[in-house]
């Protein structure tokens, strides 16, 4: 976080609009529905957030309506630290409500923000957390049209979670789905996998060594939106969050009733992360990721569809790293980088709590 004090008791480097000296911290006040939540809510919230649909301050927003089918989605998040390198509880919020409608074949075009603040939490920190919101937001080319807020006492959250709702509009009459996976399809991968879940770990001081590395949070809706605009027949996607690539394959695999195996020496690693997970003891097929998906397209569609993923992340490392057999066994089966070749399966637990 950066800013400054002026001689106005705002922060010139975030420009918040609510007087500091006044009430630098969230008090229980902010949510018990008086002057200082509507405060609040006009002041720090609207300000950043507002758009043409909720210009009235009601408790819903008023939306057109959308020809074609809708998709909605929720989440919730409550990652800690709040700031982490490459993002922070903001932007992750908007990023994995966007990825979500992205991957089940629609254009995000609303999102809610429900707010739990925690008393004492500091005016300049929700600040730059619903800044970082609306940056987001914009870059995705999505509206937050309504909200809510609610504080709870000092002790009882850890500064701050957001829940999200969002809708979008389907891109296509038939959404992508396991269902819809055939015999020979390619498997393909939007990047390096890995650097959330580490990244998180390092902002948190978990690794026992210095690591600099960034997130991979980021919204996918507008590579996605090329693949369907390029006509690239989508037999399904899924954005890999906890859990990682294994566990999105693993459940793919599951859903389609037939057999997916993918190739070790295709996927792309840092090698930061790579060296990471080693001391760690960790798989970096099963660690989170924030900005990446897998789609599933029939072999004739694989270079075009490649094509268009590098172009919109070049550095990325975009890869087609595996294929659809016909055996119907809905395993995810991986050769490994010895050659040889071992089932994946989902973990009874999870490595890293807390990453989104």
């Amino acid at each position: 976080m950066t800013g400054t004090r002026d001689s106005g008791s705002k922060w010139s480097g975030g420009n918040c609009p609510l007087p500091l000296t006044d009430y630098p911290h969230i008090q229980i006040a902010h949510g018990g529905g008086g002057r200082l939540m509507r405060d609040l809510i006009r002041d720090l919230f609207r300000s950043a957030l507002g758009t043409t649909h909720n210009t009235e301050m009601g408790d819903s927003a008023l939306l057109p309506v959308l020809d074609g089918e809708l998709a909605m989605t929720t989440d919730s998040y409550v990652v800690r630290p709040l700031f982490f390198p490459g993002g922070d509880i903001g932007s992750l919020a908007v990023h994995g409500t966007v990825n979500d409608l992205a991957v089940s074949g629609a254009r995000p075009l609303f999102l809610s923000a429900g707010f739990i603040l925690e008393e004492g939490l500091p005016m300049e920190t929700l600040w730059h957390v619903v800044q970082s919101m609306a940056a987001a937001a914009r870059d995705a080319d999505v509206s937050i049209v309504t909200g809510d807020t609610k504080v709870v006492e000092n002790g009882k959250a850890d500064g701050l979670y957001i829940n999200t709702a969002g809708i979008g509009r389907l891109h296509c009459d038939e959404p992508p789905g396991p269902g819809r996976i055939r015999e020979h399809d390619a498997i393909l991968l939007s990047g390096d996998i890995g650097r959330h879940g580490i990244a998180i770990m390092a902002a948190r001081g978990e690794l026992g060594f210095d690591l600099e590395l960034q997130s991979d949070s980021a919204a996918i809706n507008h590579v996605i939106a090329s693949l369907y605009e390029k006509r690239i027949p989508v037999h399904c996607m899924r954005d890999l969050t906890r859990g990682g690539l294994a566990t999105a394959l693993v459940e793919v695999a599951e859903g389609s009733g037939l057999e997916m195996n993918i190739l070790e020496t295709d996927i792309p690693v840092l090698g930061e992360v790579s060296t990471a997970c080693e001391i760690l003891g960790l798989d970096p097929l099963y660690v989170a990721n924030e900005g990446r998906f897998v789609v599933v397209v029939p072999e004739d569609s694989a270079d075009a569809a490649l094509s268009i993923l590098r172009q919109h992340g070049p550095d990325l490392q975009p890869a087609r790293i595996g294929t659809v057999t016909g055996n119907t066994t809905g395993r995810l089966v991986l050769r490994s980088l010895l050659g040889t070749e071992r089932v994946l399966y989902l973990h009874s637990g999870e490595q890293l709590p807390r990453i989104c």
